[in-house]
């Protein structure tokens, strides 16, 4: 069986690949944008902003999986870049499904909280009523549709706050604005669930490994949306002083800063932002027997992986 791993280069990406756990369904084949990963080693070039080099990418590798950890993930930029942000988020799955279906070839795919308007104070179930606000979430979400409709085998996977220990998220800018300075003024009317890329990629292999497990004729049964997430919920205010908190305790920061809480309307962004996001992951967990833990321990594990790159050893 042959595997592609779209977006090789991202976070999820880079998970996948220290994982190895895609290997075991077969080869596997890794595609990035410049066709380069980490800079240096060449791969196949895989730029969702272009959907005839996408299908020429699928007719040369006639992959059975595809993991599209691919996306437009600039939230502010995509308000003026909207139609590049849905080509890429939106576009491109139709390309994808409508090449996937005939082939027979499943397609996992990975979306977003931001999906939904973040007016319920109660988590979203995966059958809520979807309704982005801000140029990002209606690209996702149309990718969700048009993955849908092309009759594609399909896996899609909404998560949120995904960070990790390399890459760019809020996880490391906090470190870095922690390093720089002794207070940061930091949302807290914001709700969501910080969710790492590993427990994303444990949670993919072990529905992966359920999928391939499954009889042809009953995998059907398997296909659809489901929410991805840690449990529990936070705060950024509160995930940021957590993170300083550890951070400091683990000898990665000399001193944690102090972290004020702000409002929303107090830090004016180019996209809305949605304020309640929490995702129920509970259909997730009872279908794939996989227990999706507090949001907290994906922290410690994190903390722990930059102790270790920095030290050597575990904390």
């Amino acid at each position: 069986m042959k595997v592609l791993l779209l977006g090789a280069n991202g976070q999820l990406g880079r998970s996948f690949i220290k994982s190895g756990g895609l290997a075991r369904y077969g080869e596997v084949m890794f595609a990035t944008r410049d066709g380069l990963l980490n800079g240096t080693i060449p791969v196949k070039v895989a730029d969702l902003a272009h959907p005839l080099a996408v299908i020429e990418l699928l007719e040369c590798t006639k992959p059975d999986l595809i993991i599209n950890a691919a996306a437009y993930t600039a939230v502010d930029q995509a308000e003026d870049e909207e139609s590049l942000a849905t080509l890429i988020n939106g576009t491109a799955l139709d390309t994808i499904g409508r090449w996937a279906a005939p082939h027979g070839s499943l397609v996992v795919h990975y979306s977003t909280d931001y999906v939904f308007d973040g007016e319920r104070s109660v988590p979203y179930a995966v059958d809520a009523p979807t309704a982005p606000i801000n140029a990002y979430g209606r690209s996702k979400l149309l990718g969700e549709h048009l993955l849908q409709a092309s009759g594609a085998a399909q896996l899609i996977f909404r998560t949120a706050w995904v960070y990790s220990a390399h890459g760019h998220n809020f996880l490391r800018s906090m470190l870095r604005l922690g390093r720089e300075r002794r207070e940061l003024r930091i949302v807290n009317d914001q709700f969501g669930t910080p969710t790492t890329t590993g427990l994303i990629v444990d949670a993919t292999l072990t529905a992966l490994d359920a999928w391939f497990k499954t009889p042809m004729g009953q995998r059907e049964t398997l296909t659809g949306t489901y929410h991805v997430v840690s449990s529990g919920m936070t705060t950024w205010h509160d995930f940021a002083t957590l993170i300083f908190q550890k951070a400091s305790s683990a000898g990665l920061l000399p001193v944690a800063p102090k972290v004020k809480a702000i409002g929303t309307k107090d830090f004016p962004t180019r996209a809305k932002r949605p304020a309640w996001t929490v995702l129920d992951n509970s259909s997730f967990s009872q279908r794939f027997d996989f227990v999706l833990p507090d949001w907290k321990v994906g922290l410690n594990d994190v903390i722990n992986e930059l102790y270790v790159e920095a030290n050597g050893s575990s904390c």
